[in-house]
């Protein structure tokens, strides 16, 4: 496999946006984005927490109507897909959407999909959002707070059928208006481990691996040695296991980051039924020396990525791309059954 650096595919990748990527240096980390106009703390907890509410009776169904049709009556909004490994079958879908003068979207939110442009839409498929911000505890230097611009992230489960291409549109009910966005898809199959399979043996770096330096195997600032005293390979088939690969420095989007700070609210909640480990990305920790060993071996070429793996060893969960709270502890969860 080709040590190329990983896609951080959780950046939201807007032509507008003028965001940091993974092995970026750019500590504005929010770029051009605008928080939403007049959002407060408390504003947008209450928003987040509608948009979570969605249900498919929210929005009405296709009924053979195009996705232009669909999205004829809606404001013009950008989507960034927070999920690049997409393959023929049942997939998390997970994006953020901007309005026209880049301030994220947030509201009650489905998609539609269709294999043409012109062809008949099928949907909608609720979308709630997840929040990416963890209690103040367990934040870093790269966490998400709640004022920043994009502190929650939408995800839709939705069968996309065979390889090849499929059109989304991606509709917003926000305090603003209705909102609606229009991109393509690439399906693809892949090698990389799916639920249900039995997770590879792997080995993660640990504490005793670094030799008294944390930061060689771990980004976050502060280092997190609790989510390294564990080797994946010792304890696969043994307990339960929540394996988060991610780089929280080297991906200074506010977006990506913000994942280890997660895991690490899911290992104060969880911590004594099941084990909790990091795994870094990049080897040295920079991005020209391409890709660690548990990423070449476990097929991936974009971060974050969370295996959520159940006693037997086998997969219960897997998450690419953005997540949050909710489906952090959802795959934790679907671990512990």
């Amino acid at each position: 496999m080709r040590q190329a650096p990983a896609r951080c595919c959780a950046l939201l990748a807007l032509a507008a946006l003028a965001v940091a990527g993974c092995g970026g240096n750019d500590s504005g980390a929010t770029g051009n984005a605008k928080p939403p106009p007049g959002v407060s703390k408390s504003k947008f907890a209450a928003l987040v927490a509608d948009s979570a509410k969605v249900t498919k009776a929210d929005f009405e169904p296709a009924r053979g109507r195009t996705l232009e049709q669909i999205a004829s009556h809606a404001k013009p909004a950008q989507v960034g897909f927070a999920s690049s490994v997409l393959e023929p079958g049942v997939n998390r879908l997970a994006f953020g959407v901007l309005d026209s003068a880049n301030h994220f979207v947030y509201g009650r939110t489905a998609v539609y999909l269709a294999r043409t442009q012109q062809g008949p839409a099928r949907g909608p498929f609720p979308a709630p959002a997840d929040a990416l911000v963890t209690k103040p505890a367990f934040r870093s230097q790269t966490a998400a707070s709640e004022t920043d611009p994009i502190a929650a992230i939408y995800a839709a489960n939705v069968n996309l059928g065979k390889a090849g291409k499929e059109y989304v549109l991606v509709l917003t009910k926000s305090p603003q208006g209705q909102f609606g966005g229009l991109a393509p898809l690439t399906v693809a199959a892949s090698d990389i481990p799916k639920v249900g399979e039995r997770m590879p043996p792997v080995s993660t770096e640990t504490v005793a691996d670094a030799g008294g330096n944390e930061a060689s195997i771990d980004t976050r600032v502060p280092p997190a040695p609790e989510l390294h005293q564990k080797d994946l390979k010792d304890v696969l088939g043994k307990q339960p296991v929540a394996l988060l690969i991610a780089t929280p420095q080297l991906c200074q989007s506010r977006v990506c980051g913000p994942v280890v700070d997660i895991e690490l609210q899911m290992k104060d909640e969880f911590g004594k039924r099941m084990q909790f480990i990091h795994q870094e990305v990049y080897k040295n920790n920079q991005v020209s020396d391409g890709l660690r060993d548990p990423l070449l071996q476990l097929h991936l070429e974009t971060e974050p990525w969370l295996f959520a793996i159940k006693r037997d060893g086998t997969i219960a969960a897997r998450l690419e791309g953005s997540f949050g709270i909710n489906e952090f502890r959802d795959a934790v969860q679907a671990a512990l059954k």
